[in-house]
């Protein structure tokens, strides 16, 4: 690359390696080398400054004194991550000082001669910059395509010599972390593994019938020869065993053989996991189980039972105001369920739906596949698809009300965006790294206070309308599983709103709200 500067062309590599570098720094031509460098001194000086500040660099930045064996880790991690900058030359031991006769050349060829132990081989775009009246060297490390990660130290091995960027630090990767790069640069066929365990039996025929007949409309070549081998060309079955794709859209119990491929869901009644706002560390929970498609309307099923719905009231019209748009988290469950990691790795981690007092949360094993990036994942067209066989079944198989599971495949996200633009609420956000991927919608007005009490609410407003009833009335009554109503009277009671009727562990035992005093 050519610089111009007073009529004058040269590239930076010519002029670093003609310039003296025991030049004065009272020197003009430290105000040249200012023009030239694509990193300012003051934007150095700033970064610098906040270093000093916070006491660390930062995830994307790191701070060395010199170019030890180690830096071949931070250049492994920002690799592997988002990329990042290496500063070589100052102290962070002595408060980001410079180093006391730091040579910036010498630095550069053996930074060059560490990226060269790489592999694959790592290319920074090095500066040399001035700080303190002292030189450093600048190094951006550029993130690398997908295809070429994990990026490693060539004589610790793929396994040993894998980083990733946390914090302010490198961490080894894991082996799962380090399979699941390797995956990105093939298709996973994990849904297509025959599951030897289980028969066509185990499918379900009022999901399996429908699907073949229209197969068998759209592809008649494909059944000529008979059922059987119908079955195995549309990867239904491979050595006449169920697939793992046929049992999670099909199966009757996939539970029965992949006790964790579940759905759980948790109502916290604060803001966090840890947080014990009323004493109860859970307001409900559930693990959900059976085909893709039970899964989907049972978690739906829970979202809708236990968020408020608020309104807003016009001259002529109220229109709800749900918490959530069920459009929107279907979406989300869908993707969730069709997109997560089913090597036999992650096979003991379930779906994660967490309903918090101001957010949602969906969560699923193995973050985003092949050329999705959190940069790319809401443009239109966008998709990679890390279970295809799972995802074309999806794409055909019914729910009872004659939907698809999978009707919006490739646009999810656009969905779900729209949904809540429509609700009047902000955007999803997403969270991804290599062992999970996560949806967050946050809830509409809520105060970071607020103390989740839908559930307190609907028991509170079924007693005032009732002289007593039982635990089981009240179940019935909201809809809302019998820990969730308890936990509610525990706390009616608790704000001496609510009374029982008979002494405790009565198997008659009722309640009914208390009157106020006259």
């Amino acid at each position: 690359m050519k610089t111009q500067l007073s009529g004058l062309s040269f590239s930076l590599p010519e002029f670093w390696a003609s310039f003296p570098l025991n030049m004065p720094m009272n020197s003009p031509m430290w105000e040249v080398v200012g023009k030239l460098c694509g990193m300012l001194d003051e934007e150095l000086r700033e970064r610098i400054d906040r270093f000093r500040l916070l006491g660390f660099d930062t995830s994307s930045e790191e701070v060395k004194s010199g170019i030890g064996k180690a830096v071949r880790e931070t250049l492994s991690a920002f690799s592997n991550s988002d990329g990042g900058t290496l500063i070589v030359g100052l102290s962070e031991t002595q408060g980001f000082t410079p180093v006391e006769g730091f040579d910036p050349q010498s630095a550069q060829n053996q930074l060059m001669s560490r990226c060269e132990q790489m592999t694959p081989v790592v290319r920074p775009e090095i500066e040399i910059l001035k700080v303190d009246d002292a030189l450093v060297l600048v190094a951006e490390i550029p993130e690398m395509q997908s295809l070429d990660k994990p990026c490693y130290v060539t004589d610790q091995g793929r396994y040993g010599g894998s980083y990733k960027r946390t914090g302010d630090g490198d961490m080894r990767m894991t082996q799962y972390e380090v399979d699941r790069l390797i995956e990105q640069k093939t298709q996973p066929k994990w849904d297509e593994e025959p599951v030897d365990d289980a028969s066509v039996d185990d499918l379900d025929s009022s999901i399996l019938t429908p699907f073949l007949q229209s197969e068998r409309v759209k592809r008649p070549k494909t059944f000529a020869h008979g059922e059987d081998l119908a079955l195995a060309r549309l990867r239904i079955t491979r050595q006449e065993h169920p697939t793992l794709a046929a049992l999670l859209a099909m199966g009757e119990y996939p539970q029965e053989f992949f006790p964790r491929l579940t759905v759980t869901w948790a109502m916290f009644p604060g803001t966090s996991k840890g947080e014990i706002t009323t004493g109860t560390r859970l307001l409900d929970s559930a693990t959900l189980t059976g085909p893709i498609p039970e899964l989907v309307e049972r978690t739906i099923d829970l979202v809708a039972r236990n968020m408020r719905t608020g309104a807003l009231i016009g001259e002529r019209f109220r229109t709800e105001l749900p918490d959530y748009p069920l459009v929107a988290v279907r979406e989300a469950i869908v993707n969730a369920l069709m997109h997560r990691d089913y090597s036999p790795a992650a096979r003991g981690t379930q779906v994660q739906v967490n309903l918090f007092v101001d957010r949602l949360e969906i969560t699923n094993p193995g973050g985003l596949y092949g050329n999705t990036t959190l940069a790319t994942l809401e443009a239109a067209g966008t998709s990679a698809t890390r279970n295809q066989r799972l995802a074309t079944f999806l794409e055909s198989v019914a729910l009872a009300d004659g939907g698809i599971i999978a009707e919006n495949r490739g646009t999810g996200i656009q969905v779900i965006q729209a949904a809540l633009r429509e609700a009047l609420m902000p955007p999803a956000e997403f969270k991804n790294d290599l062992t999970q991927f996560t949806v967050v919608f946050r809830r509409r007005r809520v105060a970071q206070a607020e103390q989740y009490t839908t559930a307190l609410e609907a028991v509170r407003a079924i007693l005032a309308d009732r002289e007593s009833a039982s635990t089981k009335d009240l179940v019935r009554a909201t809809g809302l599983s019998r820990t969730s109503v308890q936990n509610s009277l525990n706390s009616l009671i608790e704000d001496g709103v609510v009374e029982a009727t008979e002494p405790p562990k009565s198997p008659r035992q009722r309640y009914r709200r208390v009157l106020p005093e006259r």
